[in-house]
């Protein structure tokens, strides 16, 4: 079997990070789960959500793990390929980026780039928050506005995953792989990123 190559990293977020699943369990089995080409099994990923009896269920949410007999939220493994790929797909477009070079980059991230660890928890998460911001749109009836609602992991809060990867003649994934978590100061992780929410910072725990 071919050896994969890996690197532990761990991401500390200096800005909040919102929740990315649907607190419906119905809306997030029919619709978000079977969307998601990487995501673990729907009855899987939906056991984990839960439903808060004083949530609202259009709210964004984590999912959570028992750890040490608590309740804490975590991020599937897929969520940090779907990271990669619109990292990817950003800095293809800039001039002289090692990710400007990879062609098919979402077979090639599917194929090729894992996450070692399913469930990925926050570590120094403190008390999970919400954050509310208004959403505009466009509409045959004139501009709407909505009201968006996540739960939120305060700045400070980190994750700590094991990317791993094919070996390439064609590329060096080890750079392009830093070049993709270098980009999360720019641009964060999960639900509002274009905001800012959920930038972070990196470095090498385990080579």
């Amino acid at each position: 079997m071919i050896e994969l190559q890996e690197m532990k990293v761990r991401l500390t977020f200096f800005e909040e990070v919102l929740g990315t699943s649907s607190n419906n369990p119905e809306i997030h089995d029919e619709f978000i789960a079977s969307k998601a080409k990487d995501a673990p099994s729907r009855e899987e990923e939906v056991e984990a959500l839960g439903v808060g009896e004083v949530v609202e269920k259009s709210m964004t949410v984590f999912p959570r793990m028992i750890i040490d007999g608590n309740s804490v939220p975590f991020v599937w493994d897929y969520q940090v390929k779907g990271f990669f790929k619109d990292t990817c797909g950003a800095l293809r477009r800039a001039s002289g980026s090692l990710s400007s070079k990879v062609t098919a980059f979402k077979k090639e991230i599917d194929g090729g780039i894992f996450v070692k660890e399913r469930k990925i928890p926050f570590n120094n998460y403190g008390q999970v928050g919400e954050c509310q911001r208004p959403l505009r749109g466009q509409t045959a009836q004139g501009e709407r506005i909505a009201l968006a609602h996540s739960e939120t992991v305060q700045a400070g809060s980190y994750v700590d995953l094991t990317i791993q990867w094919l070996p390439s003649k064609k590329y060096d994934w080890r750079e392009i792989i830093t070049e993709w978590l270098d980009y999360g100061q720019l641009r964060g992780f999960g639900q509002w990123r274009n905001s800012g929410k959920g930038r972070f910072t990196w470095e090498l725990i385990e080579d």
